[in-house]
């Protein structure tokens, strides 16, 4: 499996695409896919019949997946895109900010 410089729960930025400048949180991460489902960022419309979940049915609004390559993190801090390095501390492989040098979570 890859390993990716984004995770769930992080907050990315869509730098190329359809969604290019939009902002969300990360909800899911597709290792075997490369792909990433975002908060807000690719809505495509879903036709479903009547369920428990939507007992009329109808057409939904949900995220569609991004391609990881089109995605860069965003600085906790400064809030702008940031290319992501990776360094021991401690015994420990740990994220930081290559605008920075800030160690992220």
């Amino acid at each position: 499996m890859a390993k990716f410089h984004i995770k769930k729960d992080d907050t990315v930025v869509v730098i190329t695409g359809e969604s290019k400048g939009q902002q969300g949180k990360v909800l899911e991460v597709n290792s075997k896919t490369s792909r990433v489902l975002v908060e807000g960022v690719n809505m495509a419309k879903k036709h479903t019949k009547p369920n428990a979940a939507f007992p009329n049915g109808g057409i939904i609004e949900k995220e569609a997946s991004v391609h990881i390559s089109n995605l860069m993190l965003v600085e906790p801090k400064s809030g702008k895109p940031t290319r992501i390095g990776r360094k021991l501390v401690n015994g420990k492989l740990q994220r930081f900010s290559k605008k920075s040098g800030e160690v992220i979570k």
